[in-house]
């Protein structure tokens, strides 16, 4: 029985070979057909064609086998990535998703094979703009945004999720776009959790630490020298620790709340930074530092006076303690014009150590502390004047105040002193005081 099934077996391929053989003798006699076959010359090139003609066929059918082996593949190795990845026509039809993007997207409507629109199938105006944009300039783009999943079920329409999603996207042959997409959500969750559980130690530090500090006040009114030293160096360790955990509870009231509540006024911003340089003159003296103000003279913006003295101070603070001795910090202000109209920028430079590169995009997170030669321990940081002096909340509180003022912060490296440039925009600005 096995010995008639294998001959039944090499018979029916025999005959599919056959079969294939006598089909490609056709199709090559009808390629040939054009030519005179009365012709003795004509009738030997066909005789020496037919081969050469069958191999590169032959050839050409192994490379498409071998190309769609290939398609497979990456089709397989694509659909089990951790990564989402969609593929669109010109038409932003949608051609073909692994079952992370169908997961992320909630394609349950699509199935393999199917070409449908991809607005009909995902409702995301950012996803679409990412892809026009794509293909209108030809280079590879990436977007950040709140997805919506979209549900026609109104049970469970609570019970879905908002995700956070990075988009990657490049531009393919044909008008077709890739996109790979990135759930950012568990990350993001895990940052607020993080955020949560710091900001309860936090509160739940603030009552020990001020009793610690009645007592260290105590101590220094009954202790004689030389033991009082031990407890005036008791009191600034303290003061640093009560400074630190009343800036975490600051910056993350600042970031639940982006737009907090600012007491607004007219600010003239040249006689505020020189304010803030005088708070810090006398720690500066010590290195014989001083500044150079450059720029506009009367220049007005409608801002939170405090909270951008406290951005001054943090900023030139830091750029004094990193600063060589007989140093100059370049303060600069000017107006620019850009796509948001027109914008007041305002240069912080000093000629100190600088920044990383693989540092730069991470300098306004809370806590990070990177390249050991910009964050060592400063001789001077225990006189800061700022009261968060090497906490690694600074940046991040500044960030958080300029942004609330509508503004824009940057951390940069100086392409001639070397040093630290940082740079602030902000809008609402007023050549001059109104009446």
């Amino acid at each position: 029985m096995f010995l008639m099934g294998f001959f039944l077996g090499l018979a029916v391929g025999l005959g599919f070979w056959v079969w294939q053989q006598v089909h490609l003798s056709l199709y090559l006699e009808q390629l040939l057909q054009p030519l005179n076959s009365n012709s003795r010359k004509i009738t030997n090139i066909k005789l020496l064609l037919r081969p050469h003609l069958q191999r590169e066929v032959s050839m050409v059918n192994k490379q498409q086998q071998n190309l769609q082996q290939l398609l497979s593949m990456y089709k397989e190795l694509l659909d089990f990535a951790p990564l989402g990845y969609l593929q669109v026509d010109e038409e932003n039809q949608l051609l073909w998703c692994n079952q992370q993007a169908q997961k992320i997207l909630y394609l349950q409507r699509w199935q393999p094979g199917q070409v449908r629109l991809l607005l009909e199938l995902v409702r995301s105006y950012e996803l679409d703009q990412l892809i026009e944009q794509t293909r209108d300039w030809q280079k590879p783009q990436v977007q950040e945004w709140v997805f919506h999943p979209p549900c026609e079920d109104a049970k469970v329409v609570t019970e879905l999720k908002s995700l956070f999603l990075r988009a990657s996207s490049l531009p393919l042959p044909m008008g077709q776009v890739g996109v790979f997409l990135e759930n950012c959500q568990p990350v993001l969750d895990l940052k607020q959790e993080r955020d949560r559980s710091f900001s309860d130690l936090a509160h739940e530090l603030r009552t020990p630490l001020t009793a610690i500090r009645l007592v260290v006040e105590t101590l220094q009114t009954r202790l004689e020298p030389p033991l009082d030293r031990w407890a005036n160096k008791l009191m600034q360790e303290v003061d640093r620790l009560i400074n630190l955990v009343q800036s975490w509870l600051e910056l993350t009231q600042m970031e639940n709340n982006p737009t907090m509540q600012l007491d607004l006024e007219i600010v003239e911003m040249r006689s505020l930074i020189i304010l803030a340089w005088e708070t810090l003159e006398p720690i500066a003296q010590r290195q014989s530092l001083s500044i150079n103000y450059t720029g506009l003279e009367n220049i007005y913006i409608q801002a939170d006076k405090s909270r951008l003295y406290q951005v001054f101070v943090n900023l030139l603070d830091n750029s004094i303690k990193y600063s060589p001795s007989q140093a100059t910090i370049d303060i600069e202000t000017k107006i620019i014009s850009t796509d948001k109209g027109q914008m007041l920028e305002i240069n912080i430079i000093d000629s100190g150590v600088g920044f990383s590169v693989t540092d730069l995009p991470y300098v306004f997170e809370r806590f990070y502390r990177g390249d050991k030669a910009r964050y060592r321990l400063p001789v001077n940081e225990v006189n800061s004047t700022t009261g968060i002096a090497g906490s690694g909340l600074g940046l991040a509180i500044v960030q958080q105040i300029v942004i609330a003022h509508g503004g824009i912060i940057k951390a940069m490296n100086h392409p001639k002193t070397g040093g630290a440039w940082m740079q602030l925009q902000f809008s609402h600005i007023m050549t001059n005081l109104p009446s």
